[in-house]
């Protein structure tokens, strides 16, 4: 009897440890850091499943400000014309511009009201996603979508209140190289909420701000080199 029960436990052992193994050969931190994308994203269904609760609604006229004499024109480059929700393998419900990029939100924002608190430095390597008027939606809930005015006089795109943002690091298409960066920026979902899929151990850090070449324009950052993360948190 002590014997079998010594063989089953072996056996528990050894089915727990090739468990574990299974999730580090596929796990998505390492996945995202390295190979994000490669899966094909799955558009999501053409409407939001669930509501978001009344703690993190947004009324969107609410967080739209009036527009104003100090406001940017733009040029149709600067512009996120389209909003996507996706399915993606391991990161799940997403929301990606049309280009593929996904999006962000950041902890230190606000959404009631809808205030952007990523300014200077920090909105080179968090591009705001920057509007002239309604961006397109596929799967995404009109009613979440809004508009605030940047201290800069340029107008961000909202969701739920939340000023989303793509991520210089994410060097293509359905990578989250972003997620949990400084602890505070994460996925939107669909609905403005988080997504805390596919969270890295840690607390990663950002790019490092791009360098000027001499030619004045500005190279991508080497992202995959952690020795080379930025000292900022956000």
């Amino acid at each position: 009897m002590v014997t079998q029960k010594r063989t089953l436990l072996a056996m528990s052992g050894t089915m727990g440890a090739l468990a574990a193994a299974l999730m580090l050969a596929s796990g998505c931190a390492p996945v995202s850091y390295d190979t994000a994308g490669d899966s094909n994203p799955v558009p999501a269904a053409a409407e939001v499943s669930g509501s978001p609760d009344s703690e993190a609604s947004a009324d969107p006229d609410a967080s739209a400000a009036p527009a104003g004499d100090d406001e940017v024109e733009l040029a149709p480059e600067q512009l996120t014309e389209k909003l996507i929700a996706k399915s993606l393998d391991q990161m799940g419900n997403v929301v990606a511009n049309e280009e593929g990029f996904l999006l962000y939100r950041f902890d230190k924002d606000s959404n009631k009201p809808a205030i952007s608190n990523c300014n200077g430095d920090c909105a080179i390597i968090w591009p705001p996603a920057l509007t002239d008027g309604e961006p397109a939606l596929e799967g995404v809930d009109e009613e979440l979508v809004g508009t605030v005015l940047r201290s800069d006089g340029t107008r961000q795109i909202t969701l739920d209140g939340w000023p989303l943002y793509t991520y210089l690091g994410d060097e293509k298409p359905g990578q989250w190289k972003g997620q949990k960066v400084g602890g505070t920026w994460f996925i939107a979902a669909p609905d403005g909420k988080k997504n805390l899929e596919c969270l890295p151990e840690g607390t990663p850090k950002a790019v490092p701000l791009p360098k000027k070449q001499e030619s004045g324009k500005e190279s991508a950052p080497e992202a995959s080199s952690s020795a080379k993360s930025s000292d900022y948190d956000y």
